[in-house]
């Protein structure tokens, strides 16, 4: 079991909210307080919280459940890309593009447009093209890794989804409830926690607060191994 640090969350500023007057009230079960007009979270809850999503996480992994990261904004993205390169499993670190989870089928469409321009240009087949239109070919591969790279194996809809700043990231909220998919979630205090089924409650602008979350996170995944064996399998079907 992943073990949670108190001080440390406390050491990366994860107490840290939002403005007072920026804040959801139904953040409010999760806040400690006021200081200097921004709201704290009471860290004791936000502990436990936290405990419980790992668990799930860990959990869902070693029932060989498809896990998606989800975290776009700067102080995340490397994080989640890095994250998901070394666990081996889906991630979105630019835009989320909507219709990602609602609309699979047209994104899968996207992705076998994506291999199949890939394999056109090993095999040379775009050799006999002018500068420019090799030049074109270029940046629309280029620009189609970076949107759909992170989920160019995700074979399915995933069954659990981790999203940094639930906020932000309302779109990627609203399909995976349309789709009973189970979120774990870090909401800071301008979130609404009833929409994610594990909430977890903290500062999510800080970059050493993002940093120890999303490490955590790796941790609870890499320490279950679902894993390759499975990932094979199903590519085999």
């Amino acid at each position: 079991m992943v073990k949670v640090s108190l001080d440390k969350l406390l050491e990366v500023g994860a107490h840290y909210g939002h403005q007072v007057h920026r804040w959801n009230p139904k953040m409010s079960p999760y806040i400690y307080g006021k200081q200097e007009g921004i709201h704290v979270f009471d860290l004791i809850k936000t502990k436990r919280k936290l405990v419980e999503a790992l668990e799930f996480l860990a959990k869902s992994k070693k029932e060989g459940k498809l896990i998606l990261l989800v975290g776009t904004k700067k102080q995340a993205k490397d994080l989640i890309k890095e994250a998901g390169q070394t666990l081996g499993i889906p991630y979105v670190s630019e835009r989320f593009l909507g219709g990602t989870l609602t609309n699979f089928t047209q994104i899968g469409n996207s992705l076998r447009n994506l291999g199949s321009l890939k394999d056109s240009k090993q095999r040379g087949e775009y050799r006999n093209y002018t500068k420019k239109e090799k030049l074109l070919i270029d940046r629309k591969i280029e620009k189609m890794e970076r949107m759909l790279g992170g989920i160019v194996n995700m074979d399915r809809i995933p069954d659990v989804i981790f999203i940094l700043d639930t906020h932000k990231e309302v779109g990627a909220v609203k399909e995976a409830i349309k789709l009973g998919v189970k979120i774990v979630g870090v909401v800071d205090t301008n979130s609404d926690p009833t929409m994610v089924d594990y909430p977890i409650p903290m500062n999510d602008d800080a970059k050493k607060s993002v940093e120890y979350v999303i490490s955590l996170v790796k941790e609870a995944l890499r320490g279950t191994s679902t894993t390759k064996k499975q990932i094979v399998k199903r590519e085999k079907k």
